[in-house]
């Protein structure tokens, strides 16, 4: 995917030093999106077993109210 600014309506076309920044960084590092996608993908793409799940949940033995976990 290649980064390009593109035009913002009402900001006169001023790009802040920060997103200079970041659009030459991400000029000079052309595989920093993959990487990206490879930490989005090893944190938030898991495979839920929702049958897993309600066996937990089931299994939970509920609290006494006023108790602790650690008595």
């Amino acid at each position: 995917m290649k980064f390009q600014q593109t035009y913002r309506p009402q900001h006169g076309g001023y790009v802040s030093e920060f997103t200079s920044f970041i659009n030459g960084y991400q000029r000079q590092h052309p595989d920093m999106e993959k990487g990206q996608q490879q930490g989005w993908y090893l944190l938030w793409d898991k495979h839920v077993d929702f049958d897993e799940l309600e066996r937990e949940q089931k299994a939970d033995v509920p609290l006494k109210p006023g108790s602790y976990y650690y008595e």
